[in-house]
């Protein structure tokens, strides 16, 4: 069970909902923010844009620098730092290092401040999105202990975002309104996400009936998708916030949480016990 015991303390699943007439003025405002940054064709990856990276630190005066010449001599210490390493360390860890560095090439022009600034203004317009709803399902791995649960945490939080969109699509709208998913393509989990879909469409999940939701996931190339790329932001937000309380961006993006009857129901954070002290879970329950 991937999700359990490696990497970070939560499992965070997000589901970013976008209205089908909102779509393309939305689209063009996220594509105004990227083009201001040299990033107009460039995937969001959250986890990778918010780095350090330390070949910037190495050149004198990188601010100062314009982009070409920064992303020039960015370029030129990671090869120097990659001879280095093929020679000190052999070429499996090289490779494994440029592999790493292609994962950021795209953003080697901007500096660590103005790459947390990017996200920041992709953050706000989320907030800003009045039509947008933000569902999520933050699991805390600890919880379990040294024991998997009976359900892993994937299957556990798409079952509770797919309840949880197909009674905000009730609730918001008459019998057309509809809603699909798109998820970001993964070969470990498309087969048995699709499995659960068909399970829901023909017994429902253990609250509900699916009668909103068409079709099974729609599963997609983060790279080519702006909204799989902004629910990754969102995810990230909301991870760094269970883990760490870090606010910054979960503040942004957090007000486009699902409510109705005064409380987030669109959003949960599972922690043994029932809860904690955070904003989620306080307004959960």
């Amino acid at each position: 069970m991937p999700e359990i015991g490696k990497g970070t303390s939560h499992f965070v699943l997000v589901g970013l909902s976008i209205e089908a007439w909102d779509w393309k003025k939305q689209d063009r405002a996220v594509t105004a923010v990227k083009a201001h940054y040299g990033l107009a064709n460039s995937e969001v990856h959250t986890g990778w844009i918010t780095r350090r990276y330390i070949e910037q630190e190495k050149i004198p005066h990188f601010v100062a620098l314009d982009w070409p010449t920064r992303r020039l001599q960015a370029q030129n210490e990671r090869n120097a730092q990659l001879v280095r390493v093929a020679a000190l360390k052999g070429p499996k860890e090289a490779a494994e290092l440029r592999k790493s560095y292609r994962k950021s090439q795209e953003y080697i022009h901007l500096t660590h401040g103005e790459r947390l600034d990017f996200l920041r203004e992709l953050a706000d317009l989320i907030g800003s999105w009045g039509h947008a709803r933000l569902f999520s399902d933050s699991i805390d791995k600890s919880s379990f202990g040294t024991v998997p649960p009976t359900t892993p945490p994937r299957e556990e939080a798409f079952t509770h975002i797919v309840n949880r969109f197909q009674r905000y699509l009730v609730e918001t709208g008459d019998q057309r309104s509809i809603g699909l998913l798109a998820h970001d393509h993964d070969d470990t989990s498309a087969d048995r996400l699709t499995q659960l879909m068909r399970h829901f469409h023909s017994s429902g999940t253990m609250w509900n009936n699916i009668t909103r939701i068409i079709e099974t996931p729609f599963f997609v190339d983060s790279r080519l998708t702006v909204g799989v790329q902004l629910a990754d932001l969102c995810a990230y937000a909301i991870r760094r916030y269970c883990e760490n309380g870090e606010t910054d961006l979960f503040n942004r993006v957090y007000t486009r949480g699902h409510r109705s009857g005064g409380k987030t129901v669109g959003m949960r954070h599972y922690v043994r016990g029932g809860g904690c002290a955070c904003t989620i879970c306080k307004d959960h329950w």
